[in-house]
C-alpha cells in the first residue's frame, strides 16, 4: 500500500537519476538532487532539486541539466582536458565553454532527443542572468558567446533567446577574428585531443594566444614524465604522496588535525622560550627589545579558523560613489524611482505602519496594579467575584526607547538581476527613510564580487602553479550603500548602483555576513538588527571547482552559528525565490518579488513587538505565498 506522504516527485527523480546514468553510461554514477549548485564531481553528479509541485520549469531545466552533464561525463577525458588546459584566466573560460559544447554537440547529433532538454537549460540560465536584455557585449564574458557559437555551428540549431542575443552582440567579433578556424568545427567534435587543439587555436585567433602557456605537444621527455606524474597523483584516489595523505587526514579527521596543531605549536613556542632563555644569558639586549617571535596570523574567519583565502589583495571595501560617477548615480536613481512609481501606494502603507508601530512604542506604555490613576476595566472581575479585592488602577507613562541600528544586506549576485535587486534597492529606500524618521540608524551594505569566475585571485592561482585546496578563489566586492551615520539624502542616489550593468556578479555570503557582523559589533548602540535578503545559496564557480563542493555553504552556517551564540546582533534573513530557512533561524521565504516589501516592513515590525508571542507568530520559519 502506498504511503500518502510520499513526495510526488520521487517517482520522476528516480526515472530521471537512472536516464542519467544510461547516458553517462555508468551505472556507478551517484546521483544527488541538491539546492547547490550543479556538476560533476568523480563519479558523483548534482542535479537541481524538484519540489512537490514539480512545475514544468523545474522538470524540463532538471532534464537539461542531467542531459548536459551526463554528455560531459561520457564524452570528456580530463587528462586530455588538463593537458591541453591554458594557463589564463580568459583563455581558460574560454575553452572550458567550447569543451562543454562539444559535449553537449556531441549528444545532440548521437541522441536527438537530448538536444531540446538542454535548449530548456539554457534558457533558464540565460533568464536568471539576464541576457535577454542586455545591449552591450561587454556586460556579458567572451567565453560564454564562444561556447554558444560552437554550439550553434555544430549543431545547426537556433539557440534560446537569451544564449542568441549574446552571440549577436559578439559574432561580429568572433567571426572577423577566427572565422577561417571554425569553419570545419563540425569535423573536430570527435576526437578530444584533436578539438583542444582547435580551441587553442581559436583563443590565439580571439588576441588571448599569450595565456595559453607553453605548447603541451612541444614538451620535452622530462615535463612529459612530469605531466603524467602530477595527472596520474590528481587522478589518483589511492595516491600516498605525503602531502596528499596529510590533507586527507586533516580532511577526514579535523578535530585529530586542530590537536596536532596545537600539539605543534606547543612545542614550538617550548623551543622558543628555551632559545630566548640561552639569548638572555649570553647577551643583554637593547632596552625595549624583547626575542619574542612575530605573532602567528590571525586566523581568515572568526567562524571557522580552518577557512582559506587565496589572496586577499585584491578584496575591496568599496563605497557606492567610488563606483560610478555623481551624473551615472543621478541618472540609475532616476531609473530606480521609475520602478517605485507603480508601488508607491503599497510601500508607502507598509511604511506608515512600521513607523506607526515604532512611535507608539516610543512615546508609550502602561504601569499596572497602582493605588491610584485610571481605573483599570479590565480587572474589575476580580473585584466582582471576591468584594474584599481593591481596586486596581493603571497609568500611562513614557517609554525610554532603546538605541537601535539595523543593517541591512542585500545581495548583489547575478542571479538577482532584473526584477528581484529592483524590489530589494526600493525597499532599501523605504526603510531607510522611514527608521531614519523614528530615530533608529539604518545602514545599507551590499556584497557581490569584483569578476566572473576568480579574476586576479584566480590569475595567481594559476601562476603559482594551481595550489591544490586553495580555499576562496575569488575578488570579493563589499559594497557600502549609505553608512549608520550618514543622512539619508546624501546617500539616496547610491541605491541606484544596484541598476548599473555590469555590477551583479557571484556571491560569497559568509563573508559578507561576518563582514556585516563586525561593522555592527563595533558600534555603540543598545540593540543591534541585521537583515540579510538573499536568493539562494553562495555560489562562486571558481571557488566551487577547486574545494569540495559545501565549501562556501559550509562556512555560511559557521558564521550564521557565531551570530546567534553571540547573541550581540539580532539576526533575520528574508530569501527570494529560494528557501533560507535552512540556513537562518529565523526566516521568511517569499515566492514573489513583489512581497519583499510586506515581508521586510512586517519582520522589523515585530522585532519591535514588545509582546513575545505576538513576535513568535511574525517570526520564525514561515514562507509567504
Amino acid at each position: 500500500m502506498a504511503n500518502n506522504s510520499d513526495n510526488p516527485a520521487d517517482p520522476f527523480k528516480k526515472a530521471l537519476a537512472e536516464a542519467t546514468k544510461v547516458m553517462a553510461n555508468n551505472p556507478e554514477l551517484t546521483i544527488n538532487y541538491t539546492v547547490d549548485p550543479s556538476g560533476i564531481s568523480g563519479d558523483s553528479i548534482r542535479l537541481p532539486q524538484i519540489s512537490r509541485r514539480m512545475s514544468r520549469e523545474e522538470v524540463l531545466v532538471a532534464r537539461g541539466t542531467s542531459d548536459a552533464l551526463a554528455l560531459y561525463h561520457r564524452y570528456h577525458n580530463e587528462r586530455t582536458h588538463a593537458r591541453y588546459l591554458p594557463e589564463g584566466g580568459i583563455a581558460q573560460e574560454i575553452y572550458e565553454a567550447m569543451e562543454t559544447a562539444r559535449c553537449e554537440a556531441l549528444g545532440a547529433r548521437d541522441m536527438p532527443g537530448t538536444a531540446g532538454n538542454i535548449d530548456a537549460k539554457i534558457a533558464s540560465e540565460t533568464d536568471r542572468l539576464g541576457y535577454r536584455d542586455i545591449k552591450d557585449r561587454s556586460e556579458v564574458p567572451l567565453s560564454a558567446a564562444a561556447g554558444y557559437l560552437i554550439r550553434n555551428l555544430a549543431t545547426g540549431r537556433e539557440l534560446p533567446e537569451g544564449a542568441q542575443n549574446v552571440l549577436n552582440l559578439w559574432r561580429d567579433f568572433l567571426e572577423t577574428q577566427a572565422g577561417k578556424t571554425i569553419e570545419n568545427v563540425s569535423d573536430q567534435l570527435e576526437d578530444q585531443s584533436q578539438f583542444a587543439k582547435f580551441a587553442r587555436q581559436v583563443i590565439t585567433d580571439l588576441g588571448y594566444g599569450d595565456q595559453l602557456g607553453n605548447d603541451p605537444d612541444n614538451m620535452n621527455d622530462e615535463d612529459e614524465e612530469q605531466f603524467q606524474d602530477e595527472t596520474d597523483e590528481d587522478n589518483d584516489p589511492d595516491s600516498t604522496g605525503e602531502e596528499d595523505s596529510q590533507e586527507e587526514n586533516s580532511d577526514a579527521n579535523p578535530e585529530q588535525s586542530q590537536e596536532e596543531q596545537q600539539d605543534a605549536g606547543q612545542a614550538s613556542v617550548s623551543l622558543d622560550d628555551d632559545a630566548s632563555d640561552d639569548m638572555s644569558e649570553e647577551t643583554e639586549l637593547p632596552e625595549g627589545e624583547s626575542p619574542t617571535e612575530p605573532p602567528a596570523p590571525q586566523p581568515i574567519s572568526e567562524a571557522d579558523p580552518n577557512y582559506k583565502v587565496f589572496a586577499h589583495e585584491y578584496d575591496e571595501e568599496v563605497h557606492a560613489e567610488e563606483l560610478a560617477e555623481p551624473i551615472e548615480l543621478e541618472r540609475l536613481r532616476a531609473y530606480l524611482d521609475q520602478q517605485l512609481e507603480p508601488l508607491k501606494g503599497a510601500v508607502s502603507r507598509l511604511a506608515n505602519k512600521l513607523q506607526r508601530r515604532l512611535q507608539a512604542q516610543q512615546n508609550r506604555s502602561w504601569l499596572f496594579d497602582l493605588e491610584e490613576g485610571i481605573l483599570d476595566a479590565g480587572r474589575l472581575a476580580r473585584v466582582v467575584a471576591n468584594p474584599t479585592t481593591p481596586l486596581s488602577f493603571k497609568m500611562e507613562q513614557d517609554t525610554e526607547f532603546r538605541d537601535t541600528v539595523v543593517t541591512l544586506l542585500l545581495d548583489n549576485s547575478g542571479s538577482m538581476r532584473g526584477r528581484p535587486i529592483s524590489i530589494a534597492a526600493i525597499c532599501a529606500d523605504v526603510l531607510a527613510r522611514t527608521l531614519e524618521r523614528c530615530s533608529v540608524k539604518v545602514e545599507i551594505l551590499g556584497f557581490t564580487t569584483r569578476a566572473w569566475k576568480g579574476g586576479q585571485s584566480r590569475e595567481r592561482w594559476l601562476n603559482d602553479g594551481r595550489p591544490q585546496q586553495p580555499g576562496r578563489l575569488n575578488d570579493l566586492r563589499h559594497i557600502i550603500y549609505k553608512g549608520a551615520d550618514a543622512p539619508w539624502r546624501r546617500s539616496r542616489p547610491n541605491l541606484g548602483l544596484m541598476m548599473k550593468e555590469g555590477l551583479l556578479k557571484e556571491n560569497i555570503d559568509g563573508e559578507a555576513l561576518e563582514w556585516a557582523h563586525r561593522r555592527m559589533v563595533a558600534r555603540a548602540e543598545q540593540r543591534k538588527i541585521l537583515m540579510v535578503i538573499s536568493d539562494g545559496a553562495p555560489v562562486d564557480d571558481s571557488t566551487l571547482s577547486v574545494n569540495p563542493a559545501n565549501y562556501l555553504e559550509k562556512h555560511l552556517r559557521d558564521v550564521i552559528d557565531m551570530v546567534d551564540h553571540r547573541k550581540s546582533v539580532e539576526l533575520l534573513a528574508i530569501g527570494i525565490g529560494h528557501d533560507v530557512t535552512r540556513y537562518y533561524e529565523r526566516a521568511v521565504t517569499i515566492t514573489d518579488v513583489e512581497q519583499l516589501a510586506g515581508a521586510m516592513t512586517e519582520q522589523l515590525a515585530a522585532l519591535f513587538d514588545t509582546d513575545p508571542r505576538a513576535r513568535a507568530r511574525a517570526i520564525g520559519f514561515k514562507k509567504i505565498g
